[in-house]
């Protein structure tokens, strides 16, 4: 086990009060006994701006023990999304032999270093059962077998709603035998909230899974060096070779007259000021070229000179010749027109940016995939201020009056999708996301194809190492301004892209454990740990030997949001690099078995972020610091509006049976590949099919023949049993 001083390098802030580690696996014993630590939340933001930490209670009554025989085997059926991402190597992965950054040789079937580990700290045996599937799928195929497995992983509704029908165990009898699990809930209340199955009981059957806490998760992403070369200089652009604008479709989301005051970072990140969107003076970008092109043919060079001259009017010169900060800089103001704007710029500057006679506008991570095509509505969400879009669950948020709403009900959703139709009709989308071809961030960027898209950071600006050449630049840049109905009615910078609860866990079967204590034990012991200072470290980093340590063996740390995270050794950095192209997520689901669940740390994460991804992300952290991003809350809010909503909402059993039944509300706005959405089909080709030709006839749909107005009904109930049980709980 690892000794106390690692410990303490660690939660420098923490009083820690816990028991001696039990070294289970050199435990002569036939009966182990779990460690019973009791450590806080030691989970960080990604970026490092919002340092709404928590920590655990400074006193605790002491754990009961969980004892189970030395060597119990758990039969796991567990994992992230594929074959590659479980607790085992896959052939594909491992191949004939692979030798890690800790010098051991790993062959298919082989578990992974992390889950190696586990097994010796806990002293199990672990069986690996996972079938690769998603978390969605992988509890389908077990749920009629549970007897089966003993662990498994789920989509966090899908378990508690076994867990309701009594297949799944009940974690909060045992929290005083999971002191690490404890104090974790009881340092976040409203994570607790958010996984709550039952009022009466305050039932939780899941072991959530968090990837990172209280911080942005998605970002727009843009080649800044293309902005700059189109926006940035003195005198007017010119081109040797442009091509032209397409008839508009797109007409102004943001006034076309008055003033509109916006909340900035100042350019060095010193502080908050106020800037004017002055549209008496520039007049409105999209009404501008709109009328242009309804005069006549507008070339690439004219859109770039236009756009130049509106941001120098519209902003009284604040931007001076650098314009381009309008959008990437630290001080960037940027709205869902001006966006418009700069793509018609864009797409119609080929030659000036990438020498062809074709560049993509928007695109999604994998154009063919429904999985990454959905970002296209999230970010439309982001674009038009429409709530629902990226929510914890389904579709769902919380209004200024208190009360649930379905996005998938609302007229603001198709107004904002009515929108990104019009942009792919003037071939501001691209044609692959339009025709689903198999391209993906890769090939958009090494190509010099693609400009933008809306995603994660790390994974995405790793590109700029592998992809990119010198001088080209693929970087987070700030949210956009829109008018967001917080009841205010301003117009602001916000995001619902916000890190809580995961909507994939953890849970034990009930039938796979059975009257076996020694199996419910072991499960409980393995989850408890997790939770711990030391779970969270493995869970997120792999074990010690990918880990820098010095000389007495306690590790090198670094401060991360405040508080001390462990650096990864630099075999460990080179591995990534050489095995995984400098994905971390990829890197330790398929190589080290971590990262599949659980409270993962973005500490090792961010090490692994490009210097290009520190520097964008580092723009959205001060924002978010100084409060001009502003974001859902994990509590239930003075404004409702603001308040996160819940990963699970704790209706009964025979209401999950009612749900259950709702299928054609799922089918038709699915997420997982392969799925339908309608959502992302209505961007594509606009309004089409049986009950869905036209925004009123798509929400009467939903809500009558596809049952919404039923849903939104039992979903309401069972929100407020827990704001109710909540309240009287906190």
């Amino acid at each position: 086990m690892k000794n106390m001083k690692k410990l303490l390098a660690l939660v420098l802030a923490v009083v820690m009060v816990c028991s001696m580690l039990t070294a289970c696996g050199g435990n002569t014993d036939p009966t182990t006994t779990a460690p019973t630590t009791t450590q806080g939340n030691n989970e960080n933001p990604t970026t490092g701006g919002n340092n709404d930490s928590t920590t655990a209670p400074t006193t605790t009554e002491p754990a009961k023990k969980l004892e189970y025989k030395k060597g119990t085997v758990l039969r796991m059926a567990t994992g992230y999304n594929n074959n590659k991402t479980g607790m085992s190597f896959a052939a594909e992965v491992a191949g004939e032999g692979i030798t890690l950054a800790d010098g051991k040789t790993y062959h298919a079937g082989d578990l992974k270093p992390t889950w190696v580990e586990v097994q010796n700290i806990l002293g199990i045996t672990i069986e690996d059962k996972y079938q690769g599937n998603s978390a969605t799928n992988e509890l389908k195929y077990w749920k009629e077998q549970l007897n089966q497995v003993d662990i498994l992983s789920g989509n966090t509704v899908g378990l508690t709603e076994e867990g309701v029908a009594g297949n799944i165990v009940n974690l909060t009898e045992y929290l005083d035998y999971m002191p690490n699990f404890k104090a974790y809930l009881e340092s976040n209340p409203i994570m607790r909230l958010s996984i709550i199955g039952d009022t009466n009981t305050g039932a939780i059957y899941v072991a959530p899974y968090f990837d990172g806490v209280d911080d942005i998760e998605r970002m727009p992403l843009m080649r800044t060096d293309w902005v700059e070369k189109l926006l940035n200089g003195s005198g007017a652009f010119t081109a040797a070779a442009s091509g032209t604008l397409k008839p508009a479709a797109y007409e102004p989301y943001m006034p076309t007259s008055g003033k509109v005051a916006i909340d900035v970072v100042k350019k060095d990140g010193s502080a908050v000021e106020t800037i004017n969107k002055d549209y008496d003076a520039a007049g409105n970008i999209v009404k501008k070229m709109n009328d242009a092109l309804a005069a006549g043919t507008v070339t690439g060079v004219d859109a770039v000179n236009m756009l130049r001259d509106y941001i120098d009017k519209a902003y009284n010169g604040y931007y001076g010749t650098n314009r381009a900060d309008l959008f990437i800089g630290q001080n960037a103001a940027w709205d869902a027109d001006e966006l418009v704007a700069l793509l018609r710029c864009v797409v119609a500057n080929a030659q000036t940016l990438n020498g062809t006679d074709s560049v993509q506008g928007l695109f999604s991570r994998e154009d063919a995939n429904t999985q990454r095509r959905v970002d296209m509505y999230r970010f439309a969400g982001t674009l038009f201020g429409v709530r629902g879009l990226e929510s914890r669950q389904d579709f769902l948020y919380v209004g200024t009056d208190g009360k649930l709403h379905d996005a998938r009900q609302e007229e603001a959703t198709y107004v904002a999708l009515e929108r990104m139709n019009a942009m792919v009709k003037e071939g501001l989308i691209s044609s692959s996301f339009i025709n689903q071809e198999d391209v993906k961030t890769d090939k958009m960027l090494s190509t010099d194809a693609g400009f933008m898209h809306y995603d994660y950071n790390q994974t995405q600006t790793v590109y700029n190492e592998t992809k990119l050449q010198d001088g080209e630049k693929y970087m987070a840049v700030m949210v956009p301004v829109a008018r967001w109905n917080d009841g205010s009615e301003k117009f602001m910078r916000f995001t619902e892209s916000w890190r809580s609860v995961k909507t994939d866990a953890w849970g034990i079967s009930k039938a796979g454990v059975g009257d076996d204590k020694d199996k419910l034990h072991a499960a409980l012991a393995l989850l408890d740990y997790a939770y711990s200072i030391e779970g969270q470290i493995l869970m997120s980093y792999g074990p010690d030997a990918f880990i820098k340590t010095n000389a007495d063996g306690s590790y090198v740390t670094f401060n991360f949001n405040g508080q001390q995270w462990p650096v990864i050794a630099d075999a460990t950095y080179a591995e990534l690099w050489e095995k995984a192209s400098g994905n971390y997520t990829n890197y330790a689901r398929q190589y080290l078995g971590s990262t599949l669940a659980f409270a993962k740390s973005q500490a090792f994460e961010y090490q692994c972020t490009h210097e290009v991804g520190k520097e964008g992300a580092g723009y959205i952290s001060t924002a978010i610091g100084l409060g001009t991003i502003k974001h859902p809350e994990l509590a239930i809010a003075e404004n409702p509006w603001y308040t996160s909503i819940p990963t699970v909402l704790p209706n009964t059993n025979a209401e999950n049976d009612i749900l259950k039944g709702y299928t054609e509300l799922a089918d038709n706005y699915g997420t997982a590949k392969g799925k339908v959405s309608i959502l992302v089909d209505l961007i594509v080709g606009g309004y089409s099919g049986e009950g869905t030709t036209s925004r009123a006839e798509t929400i009467n749909t939903v809500k009558t023949t596809w049952n919404g107005s039923a849903y939104l009904m039992l979903k309401q109930q069972a929100y407020d049993k827990l704001v109710k049980f909540y309240n009287a709980n906190k």
